[in-house]
């Protein structure tokens, strides 16, 4: 009985203890929104000055503090890709004090209106007046999963076709609704606005994409609007935006670490003054490989960046702004990589294996970017960007190409792989048994320098005629890029599983050309805005003069005595119209048409790629929950194909009409979160996207092309999934954060054809699921794990260029996210 009271007295004496503690204190409670849109921000991580105390804001945007003494505090905002905030609450005793802060985008450093009219969307504020399908994937959906493969950060936009290749995204394969994935060539891909690509006009397919891992931020623009990024614009842009210079000093340490070898550090710093500005930034990331080479070897990859900037701009209140902006970058890659995949029995066997004749395989990349962009400001209505740029990219890809047996002819190693039983000596010596002779494996190395330089200038102009605001855009861009291709081919022999030497062959002798583009492009956009109602058309202009001078592989000093050239030129006008309705503030129906279009190359009787394209679709927002619903088809007149090696061709690069195709398909993302206005301690969302295309050939032809060869009206294009489904899922409490992600992608054909998929022909259908954890130890300190392929599902991933290849087995990363 004693017993019984004595614990009842110390229960009454907690809670009038805490009872008494919360009276005498109060909370703080509030909600981040974005300035001018009221749509709520997560991920934005809130402080308050003075003390150790921090949060970070829920799917609904909201942070709470507890357990204040009464008096004022100074509320501090922090994320990455928004200008920092202060505001200052009261906090009075036993109360909830409600507090709004708007936090503004600072979408690659510069003012909203003037992102408004360079970049692909706008930011997150730019998506609902955008009249097409358009996606910004923000910095803090890149933070989420720290993704280092662009495949991975694409899977959860719709309209997106991926074709992996190496499981590690070095070499993406990316195309837009049915446009064509091979080595990411018939899409604009750009970085801060500039074209990415090391010679978008005279090689688009160059082996080199920007690395995703120390983006800010990627937009995905697709339909009418994308006209003003070409020169490609069938299927889409994408713009990947670099880190901008931060605004007060701050910066952010990223290490992580996992099994195969895999180490990432991401680091940089930087800081704004009233006149000038800088940031120092270095992304590493390297392997061992998952794959296990015949008698061992290297397998793995060690990729560097180095970036920086430096911004000059006049005083605030200066009557005219202008601001000068420069930008150094370097990418270096050593990669243990490889075109030579597997038989179908030994990739059930040893999905992971790779055969001793790629042991010498190795990419060796050297990638540099330089910049200059001027920002002038004549007014608030008007102002205009000028960027300067030039970029160098030199890769040599030094990799099996051919084997040879005593008699007979070499075989290339993709007719190898598809048939090993009609070449049993080139494949036992493939394999690592001892060849019969000299010189019987050649191993090519695929030389090449590019260069692209160029300057463009787009001028808006934001002006009001009665009842209807307009928006002019105008732009124009002088460029130049060169490809030239320097190969040779040394032989080797295998003994007792090693290859040796046999011949060094001479610089020049394989492949001895240099490719030129020259373009002079402009675009002109005017956008109108009537009530609900809004109205874009456009027209661009692209004039294109492409020569290819072939030296022949026996001029090595390009003398030009046997030189030939050949040239061609393009002059054609894109236009294109999008048009809006705003239902309501939540509900904006779009509907689109625009011309496709992508240059022809120089291979004689080639034409350029022309198609006219339409979308009809719906997009809505309203708080947590937002959707969208397209649907796209796109007529082509001529769908032009690559001779790509990855594709399993010979590599010229040449390209080849393919006739007319049809493309058409849907796409559908809805995100919501289920607990956001139940409960603001936890958050539940989760994003499903959808997308299913089909694209058939119209006409019966036979090409010269191998990756089409014999095609047939109906027949459907190689290396595009049907359907395609990606799941994300996060649970968040306090200070732990959990999220899934998960992409089905369909069996895709690896030969054009109809009907079944003939057996042989076709990558497998899969599931992958990657999963992570956070835990927040400090407002500014986190510890971050993943787990990506999380099944460790083994899959089929592609039959290109020589072979099966797998997917990437289940990998494991930890370490430590710090902001500073």
């Amino acid at each position: 009985m004693h017993k019984h009271l004595i614990s009842c007295t110390m229960a009454m004496v907690a809670f009038l203890t805490i009872s008494n503690l919360f009276a005498q204190t109060g909370i703080v409670s509030g909600q981040i929104l974005l300035k001018g849109e009221q749509l709520p921000q997560p991920g934005i991580s809130v402080f308050i000055n003075g003390l150790a105390k921090g949060d970070v804001t829920n799917t609904d945007g909201k942070f709470k503090f507890e357990n204040l003494a009464p008096g004022e505090y100074e509320l501090q905002t922090s994320g990455v890709g928004f200008a920092n905030v202060s505001q200052m609450v009261l906090v009075k005793t036993g109360e909830i004090a409600q507090v709004i802060i708007e936090v503004e985008e600072a979408v690659m450093g510069l003012p909203a209106v003037v992102v408004q009219g360079i970049s692909l969307t706008g930011g997150l504020r730019g998506l609902k007046n955008t009249p097409g399908s358009a996606h910004y994937i923000s910095p803090q959906e890149l933070e989420k999963f720290s993704y280092t493969d662009i495949n991975r950060t694409l899977r959860a936009v719709p309209g997106v076709n991926l074709q992996e290749e190496d499981g590690f995204g070095l070499r993406p394969n990316i195309g837009l609704r049915g446009s064509g994935s091979e080595r990411s060539a018939k899409i604009t891909v750009m970085e801060d606005g500039v074209l990415a690509a090391p010679a978008p006009y005279a090689a688009p397919a160059a082996y080199y994409f920007p690395t995703i891992g120390r983006m800010q931020a990627v937009e995905i623009l697709k339909g009418s609007s994308q006209i003003r990024f070409g020169p490609y614009t069938t299927g889409g842009a994408i713009n990947l935006i670099s880190t901008p210079i931060p605004l007060s000093f701050s910066g952010k340490l990223n290490l992580l670490g996992g099994n195969f070898g895999n180490r990432n550090l991401h680091a940089y710093a930087g800081d704004s003054h009233r006149n000038f500005g800088y940031l120092v930034e270095t992304f590493q990331y390297k392997s061992d490989g998952f794959k296990d080479l015949d008698g061992g070897g290297e397998t793995g990859f060690d990729k560097k960046d180095f970036l920086a900037k430096f911004n000059l701009n006049t005083g605030p209140k200066a009557k005219i702004y202008q601001s000068l902006l420069f930008k150094v970058a370097q990418t270096t890659e050593r990669s243990d990589e490889t075109y030579l995949g597997l038989t179908q029995e030994d990739f059930e066997k040893t999905p992971y294996r790779r055969y001793a004749a790629s042991q010498k395989d190795r990419m060796a990349t050297q990638y540099e970017q330089y910049s200059v962009r001027h920002l002038v400001q004549f007014s608030p209505s008007i102002d205009l960007t000028t960027i300067a740029y030039s970029q160098k990219f030199h890769r040599n890809w030094y990799k099996l190409d051919k084997v040879s047996q005593s008699n007979g002819p070499a075989a290339g190693i993709a007719s190898l792989m598809g048939d090993p039983s009609a070449f049993p000596e080139a494949f036992a010596t493939l394999t690592g048994t001892a060849s019969p002779i000299d010189n019987a494996l050649a191993v090519k190395a695929n030389n090449r320098d590019y260069r692209s330089q160029g300057v463009q200038s787009a001028l808006s102009w934001r002006y009001q005629t009665g009842a209807i605001r307009h928006t002019l855009d105008l732009g124009i861009r002088y460029h130049f890029d060169e490809a030239d291709r320097f190969q040779w081919t040394d032989d080797y022999k295998m003994m007792n599983g090693v290859m040796m030497l046999t011949r060094h062959g001479e610089p020049g002798t394989e492949s001895n050309r240099v490719e030129t583009g020259k373009a002079i492009a402009s675009f002109a956009q005017l956008k109108m805005q009537w009530g609900k109602l809004t109205f874009i058309p456009g027209l661009r202009h692209e004039n294109i003069r492409m020569e290819q001078k072939d030296y022949g592989k026996a001029d090595t000093e390009r003398l030009g005595t046997e030189v030939k050239i050949l040239q061609n030129k393009v002059d054609v006008f894109i236009p294109g119209a999008g048009l809006d309705f705003k239902v309501n503030s939540n509900l904006n129906l779009f509907a689109g048409v625009h011309k496709g279009f992508s240059p022809p190359g120089v291979k004689e009787g080639s034409k350029p790629e022309s198609s006219i394209n339409y979308e009809l679709g719906s997009r809505y927002q309203k708080g947590v929950l937002s959707g969208s619903v397209v649907l796209f088809f796109n007529d082509y007149e001529n769908l032009l194909g690559a001779d790509l090696a990855a594709a399993g061709g010979t590599g010229s690069a040449d390209l080849f009409n393919g006739g007319k195709v049809e493309t058409k398909g849907v796409e559908f993302q809805m995100t919501w979160d289920f607990l956001a206005a139940k409960n603001q301690d936890w958050s539940l969302p989760i994003s499903v996207v959808y997308t299913y295309t089909d694209a058939t050939f119209q006409s019966n032809f036979i090409s010269e092309f191998e990756g089409w060869g014999e095609v047939e009206a109906g027949d459907k294009l190689a290396y595009l999934a049907p359907n395609q489904l990606a799941l994300v899922l996060g649970l968040n409490y306090d200070k732990i954060g959990l999220n899934l992600s998960g992409r089905y992608q369909d069996a895709m054909r690896t030969v054009a054809s109809q009907g079944e998929i003939p057996i042989g022909e076709s990558t497998d259908a899969y599931f992958i699921l990657d999963a992570n954890m956070s835990y927040r130890l400090r407002p500014k300190v986190t510890m971050f794990s993943s787990v990506s392929n999380l099944t460790d599902e083994v899959a089929v991933i592609s039959r290109n260029p020589a072979g099966l290849r797998p997917n990437l087995p289940r990998t494991f990363a930890a370490g430590l996210k710090v902001n500073f």
